[in-house]
């Protein structure tokens, strides 16, 4: 697939930490415009705006890039009880590590969610920036802005994103209850699990569990238990 070229000066140049090094890639964040295209790249394109994306995504199946992947685009907005357990590890602006994809919004076609060929544009272009950076496939590192700013946000990018199809066409893990919502205890839980060594490393609390999961699990609690963590 091509992808093609219009520049948005909404955007900080590189990644730079606090610490004034570069700041890797880490995830995904699938964003909806709020219009349809070309009107919502022209927007994401001015400056009064204030905002963009690295990538829209049109209903038509084209991808345009607005903003380098190495640069930082102004796509994650303000942070508002968020439900996304990566970002409370890493603790600073999204922004710095993920990249932003817009996906045109609803056009009045009469077909809900994403198109087909929107669809498959984007499946191509999550596997061309996992492949790339190495993103991991599953609900920490894919995610959607509603994880970001529950309140503001809460629907982004739709409540006919195709997520189960998309992990699943990625080679990743099911999640039927992606849009599920998180109570407050379950992510604090779950960090405490991989703090204490009963969990390798954070998991959404959404997410389907194997019995070899199960098993790995059961070992390392029994681990702790015993003092050999």
């Amino acid at each position: 697939m091509q992808i093609q070229w219009n520049e948005s000066p909404n955007h900080s140049v590189g990644r730079k930490k606090y610490d004034g090094q570069q700041e890797k890639i880490l995830a995904i964040v699938n964003h909806q415009t709020a219009g349809q295209f070309p009107g919502c790249m022209s927007w994401l394109c001015n400056p009064a705006a204030q905002s963009s994306a690295h990538y829209i995504v049109t209903r038509a199946g084209e991808i345009w890039q607005l903003v380098r992947d190495e640069d930082t685009a102004w796509h994650a907005g303000i942070i508002n009880r968020p439900n996304w357990a990566l970002y409370s590890s890493i603790g600073f602006n999204p922004n710095r590590w993920t990249i932003g994809i817009e996906h045109e919004n609803y056009s009045g076609d009469g077909e809900p969610g994403l198109t087909e060929p929107q669809y498959q544009a984007t499946l191509w272009l999550h596997q061309q920036l996992i492949a790339k950076y190495g993103i991991l496939i599953d609900p920490e590192h894919i995610v959607g802005h509603y994880r970001i700013d529950s309140v503001n946000r809460p629907n982004c990018p739709g409540p006919d994103f195709p997520w189960e199809r998309l992990f699943n066409d990625l080679g990743g893990m099911n999640m039927k209850n992606i849009n599920a919502p998180i109570e407050a205890w379950e992510v604090p839980a779950i960090q405490n699990a991989v703090a204490a060594g009963i969990l390798a490393q954070m998991h959404d609390p959404r997410e389907t569990v194997t019995y070899s999961e199960i098993s790995a699990i059961m070992l390392n609690l029994l681990n702790v238990i015993r003092g050999g963590k």
